[in-house]
């Protein structure tokens, strides 16, 4: 690695960019998201913190209830450290049980919904969890036979239909319920410890990990990145700063909550900013628009494919979203002609930002106001400037800074980058030596400190902003009987960036059709890291020593279906 001393980056061109509101370094209001919650409830308790549908919870509520079941884990053997998996849709107990964890002094494990069994095997056994609070039906169709081979000893029920109505008061009323056997229900445990306190001190220093997020990184086995408690409050107070949020905002939850995005955009902002975060258990764009109508959110961020999502629903009156007048975009590459398309139709600017998991999200993004480059050469929209407090580098592949305007990976470093992942300190010696993350993007920064990403260092395919490394798709491809070898790549999609392409080979005497092969990875793969194309041929492209091309594939286009 180079010395990075006295290179083209020390001036920091990209401050000038800034608006004049937001300064070169951050100030901390609070050390982590339990403060926030703490510092809102003695100044407005009755103010709404989160709404669901026709529910909604007020910020006493939410510190009452988050209490409770900090409580309940404490009692039931829960220690200070212990992980806590959250296994959930975009639903209001995912804020409750992110917050309980850190009350009750442990580490919170957001899960993928979308995990299949063997995925969520490898999170609680990578994570030692123990305990998991999970949705019934996740737990009916998925968990429910992962759990006994993990160090999981508490699981907890709940269900997304639990939400308070304009003719019941109670969030979690009690109703129709599966309540599986050897599981707790979580409406009873916070009726048991209602009104009850953690200790004070269950929160941990700031330095402290606050949640382990799986990020598939660089070597296809998901690592828990180690996001701590500062890493959560840098990141809330930079959305606060740079998207000018506060008590007159509404913040609109389209990003999963389980992703770093939904963990800091959504939550961790409106608990800094004092706004409600409006939920609707996943998305699906009709129901998104009757929240809209309904509450009339100013702010939100999520991947691309929900506004070309929002452009393609029919009958749309562009007065619908008119109060979204904030959006921001990350995760998955934005069209310059989708942003121009949504302006046009909806008369707001859809701003790109960039960031990583183990840079607890943004270490890139577009001031409010003006108009966003586009590289000429390769027609990329700018992910915009470095934010407050973060150092950026464009190294070749010896670790060389290369200068303004070449080509090279981007590496960054700042108060947001990860202090690890879990377990596996060679990987983050590799990923982030001396702190400075290596993102694996291939991009440049002109001289004024616009920067772009223009094409992706390593294989790994980025379907709609969810990560998909190839090797994981291709370990149960070969699960097939029929198999002989298989080789994924990604493949351009219109809608989400990249879609996951498989080619492969069959065994002397065998048969399997795409349909099959396609089948067979929906019942074990979540279903975005499902192939939307199969290709059957009778040999995949390989080096004189017998290793699959994947770049060849890659390069080529694919056969006609």
């Amino acid at each position: 690695m180079g010395a990075y001393d006295d290179g083209p980056y020390d001036d920091r061109p990209w401050l000038a960019a800034y608006p004049p509101d937001v300064p070169a370094s951050l100030t901390l209001e609070h050390p982590d998201l339990v403060a926030m919650l703490r510092a809102w409830r003695a100044d407005a308790p009755d103010a709404v913190a989160v709404r669901y549908f026709d529910g909604a919870l007020t910020v006493a509520e939410l510190d009452r209830l988050s209490d409770a079941l900090a409580v309940g884990l404490a009692r039931a053997g829960f220690a200070t450290g212990d992980r806590l998996a959250l296994y959930l849709q975009n639903v209001p107990q995912f804020v409750v049980g992110l917050l309980a964890a850190w009350k009750a002094g442990g580490i919170a494990v957001p899960v993928n919904p979308m995990n299949r069994a063997r995925e969520l095997a490898h999170v609680l056994h990578d994570a030692d969890v123990r305990a998991l609070l999970c949705l019934e039906h996740l737990h009916e169709d998925v968990a429910r036979d992962v759990v006994p081979g993990t160090a999981v000893r508490l699981v907890v029920t709940t269900s997304e239909l639990e939400h308070q109505s304009e003719h019941d008061p109670r969030l979690f009323a009690e109703g129709r319920r599966l309540r599986p056997p050897d599981t707790v229900d979580l409406a009873q445990l916070l009726a048991e410890h209602d009104g009850a306190a953690p200790p004070p001190d269950g929160v941990r220093a700031s330095s402290d990990v606050a949640v382990l997020t799986y990020t598939s990184g660089t070597t296809g086995r998901p690592k828990g990145a180690m996001n701590t408690h500062a890493n959560l409050a840098f990141a809330a107070e930079l959305y606060r700063t740079w998207a000018r949020l506060g008590r007159d905002d509404v913040i609109l939850g389209v990003a999963p909550l389980f992703h770093i995005t939904g963990l800091t955009g959504h939550i961790g902002a409106s608990l800094l900013a004092r706004c409600p975060l409006v939920l609707a258990h996943r998305f699906e764009p009709h129901v998104v628009v009757d929240a809209i109508r309904r509450y009339r959110p100013t702010f939100t961020v999520g991947s691309i494919t929900v506004f070309i999502a929002l452009m393609n629903l029919d009958g749309l009156d562009p007065a619908d979203l008119a109060s979204l007048r904030t959006i921001y975009s990350g995760g998955a590459p934005i069209p310059a002609g989708v942003a121009d398309a949504y302006r046009a139709r909806f008369g707001a600017a859809i701003h790109n930002i960039y960031g990583l998991t183990e840079a607890t999200g943004p270490t890139h993004a577009v001031p409010l106001g003006g108009d966003t480059p586009v590289d000429p050469a390769s027609g990329a929209l700018s992910v915009g400037v470095p934010v407050p407090d973060t150092e950026l580098w464009v190294v070749d592949d010896d670790g060389r800074e290369v200068p303004p305007g070449e080509l090279g990976e981007l590496v960054v470093r700042g108060p947001q980058v990860v202090a690890g992942y879990w377990g596996r300190p060679e990987d983050t010696a590799a990923a982030m030596p001396e702190g400075r993350l290596h993102t694996g993007d291939v991009g440049f920064m002109r001289p004024d400190g616009w920067c772009f990403v223009v094409d992706r260092k390593k294989d790994m395919i980025n379907a709609a902003g969810y990560k998909v490394w190839p090797r994981e798709v291709e370990d149960v491809l070969y699960e097939h009987p029929a198999v002989r070898e298989a080789a994924v790549v990604g493949m351009p999609d219109e809608y989400r960036g990249e879609s996951v392409r498989a080619v492969v080979s069959l065994k002397p005497g065998t048969t399997a059709t795409a349909d099959e092969l396609r089948a067979f990875c929906r019942e074990r793969l979540a279903a975005y890291k499902c192939p939307r194309r199969v290709d059957v041929v009778d040999e995949l492209p390989k080096t004189v020593t017998g290793k699959i091309l994947r770049r060849e594939l890659r390069d080529q286009p694919a056969p006609p279906a």
